[in-house]
C-alpha cells in the first residue's frame, strides 16, 4: 500500500484475533463494541408523497462543528448500525457535525416512508442534501458512505449534487461484477444472510407490499439471492427495465470515468481483500487519476471492517484515515 501524502496515517494491519477478509468483515456482528448513549436530535426530511427520511444529528464532540457530514449507511439502510455510529463518533471527536441518515424503508425511519432503496436513490438525497444545506448553516458540507451508501453517494454527484468533499468506503462501483462476486459460492452464506434481511425488511413496510410481493417474499420460494430479490423488488419499484438494467444504469464507475469535473475532493478507501465488493473497479479509478480523487486501497480490511492492530473497540483505522482526510481537506 502506497501511504497518502497527508495526516499521519499509518499502515494498515489486522489487529488479532480478526486476521483475514471475513473475520475483519464479521468482527462487529462476532462482537459488538459497547458504544455510549447517543446525544442525536431527530431531522425529518420531505420527500414527496407524504414520505419524510428520518435522519439523527449529532453535534461535535465540543465547541462550533468544523463541518456537517452527511452519513449514509450501507446495506440494510438503517442509520443506528455499528460502523455508523462509530464512524460518526470519530467525527464529532474531530469537530463534525454528522447528520446519519435512514434510507427509504430502513431503521427508524421505516413508518414514514413507503418502499425501499436503492443504489440510485438520487430523488431522495436531493432533498435531503438541501436540508444538510440548511443545518450546515454556512459551514461546509461533505459526506461519507459505506459501502452502498457511497455508490449512493456518487451518483448524487453524478446528478449534480453539490458537496464539499466525499468519502467512499468499500463501495460497489459496479454492480455487475460485485455481484458476480458475492454470488460465488465462498460467498453462499453471507448472500443469503443479506437476503433474508431485505426480504424481511420490505415484509415489515407499514405501508404494505403488494398481495404478489408478499406471497413472493413469504412463500416456500422466496429470494435467497440478492439478484432475485433486486428483480423482484428493487428494479421495478424503481422504474427499471430489468435487473440487468438496474445494475447497469445504477453502477457509477462509468460515467465518473467519463464525466471527473462532477466530483468534488474525494476519497475512495476500498480493502484489496474484500470479499464483497471486488477491488478492481477502484483501481480503475486510482489509474486514471482523475482530478481531486484519491484512491487508497490496503492490502487488507475486509469489507468495512479495518479493524487494525492499536485501535481502541470504538475506533477503527478506517475512521482515522476518513477524519484526518476531511480535515485536511475542508480546512484547505
Amino acid at each position: 500500500m502506497i501511504l497518502p501524502p497527508w495526516g499521519s496515517v499509518d499502515p494498515f494491519r489486522p489487529r488479532f484475533p480478526w486476521l483475514g477478509p471475513d473475520l475483519q468483515t464479521l468482527r462487529d456482528t462476532l462482537r459488538p463494541p459497547q458504544l455510549p448513549p447517543e446525544r442525536s436530535e431527530a431531522v425529518l426530511v420531505d420527500v414527496g408523497a407524504g414520505d419524510q427520511l428520518l435522519g439523527w444529528l449529532d453535534p461535535p464532540g465540543q465547541g462550533e462543528p468544523l463541518a456537517l457530514v452527511l452519513l449514509l449507511p450501507g446495506l440494510g439502510g438503517g442509520a443506528d448500525s455499528v460502523g455508523v455510529r462509530r464512524l460518526a463518533l470519530a467525527l464529532r471527536a474531530a469537530g463534525f457535525a454528522v447528520l446519519r441518515l435512514n434510507l427509504r424503508g430502513a431503521g427508524a425511519g421505516r413508518s414514514l416512508a413507503k418502499g425501499t432503496y436503492a443504489a440510485q436513490c438520487t430523488p431522495d438525497l436531493l432533498p435531503v442534501l438541501r436540508r444538510a444545506r440548511q443545518l450546515a448553516q454556512g459551514r461546509p458540507l461533505a459526506a461519507v458512505g459505506l459501502s452502498l451508501g457511497g455508490t449512493m453517494l456518487l451518483n448524487l454527484c453524478l446528478a449534480q449534487g453539490q458537496l464539499e468533499a466525499l468519502v467512499c468506503i468499500s463501495s460497489p462501483l459496479d454492480l455487475t461484477t460485485c455481484m458476480a462476486q458475492i454470488e460465488q459460492l465462498r460467498n453462499r452464506p453471507y448472500e443469503h444472510w443479506l437476503a433474508r434481511r431485505l426480504c424481511h425488511q420490505t415484509l415489515a413496510d407499514p405501508f404494505g407490499p403488494s398481495a404478489a410481493e408478499r406471497l413472493a417474499l413469504s412463500g416456500p420460494q422466496r429470494p435467497r439471492r440478492i439478484r432475485a430479490f433486486d428483480a423482484l423488488i428493487t428494479a421495478p419499484r424503481w422504474g427499471y427495465r430489468s435487473v440487468q438494467h438496474y445494475y447497469a444504469a445504477a453502477s457509477p464507475l462509468a460515467q465518473l470515468l467519463r464525466q471527473p469535473a462532477c466530483l468534488p475532493p474525494s476519497l475512495i478507501l476500498h480493502a484489496q481483500d474484500d470479499p464483497w465488493v471486488p477491488v478492481a473497479a477502484a483501481r480503475s479509478l486510482a489509474q486514471a487519476r482523475l482530478p481531486g480523487l484519491e484512491v487508497l486501497m490496503p492490502p487488507g480490511g475486509g469489507h468495512n471492517g479495518f479493524h487494525a492492530v492499536g485501535d481502541r473497540p470504538t475506533r477503527c483505522w478506517s475512521d482515522r484515515v476518513t477524519t484526518q482526510w476531511l480535515r485536511r481537506v475542508l480546512q484547505g
